[in-house]
């Protein structure tokens, strides 16, 4: 089953969540901030797809950490303050179980009606 994960204000995960529907594909999707993803799952998250995709560098949440926070980010265990701060992560998660995506380009939208 595929697994959505996002947060539901996100402009971006209210299109994916239509699109998915609209296309008739079965999904779960887990809000981050109602329910957040464990650090176990954000940490297998990134050694599929790599911390420079998984990182939203780009949004208010980052930009407001100090530098001493985004050295956290950059070090060895970001994990659980990714998990404490979702907003710090692109949006929204795809996760089949095998393949693990990031965003909601023409790319993913591709990949999810193959899958």
């Amino acid at each position: 089953m595929l697994k959505v994960y996002g947060i539901k204000n996100c402009d971006t995960v209210r299109k994916s969540l239509k699109w998915l529907e609209e296309n008739n594909l079965s999904f779960e999707f887990q809000d981050f901030r109602k329910d957040p993803v464990a650090s176990e799952d954000i940490q297998r998250w990134e050694k599929v797809i790599g911390r420079a995709k998984l990182i939203n560098k780009r949004g208010t949440t980052y930009r407001k950490l100090t530098e001493n926070e985004k050295s956290v980010l950059e070090g060895d265990t970001p994990f659980q303050m990714l998990s404490d701060n979702p907003t710090l992560m692109k949006r929204p998660v795809f996760d089949d179980g095998t393949s693990i995506m990031v965003g909601f380009t023409e790319i993913e939208k591709q990949a999810l009606l193959e899958s």
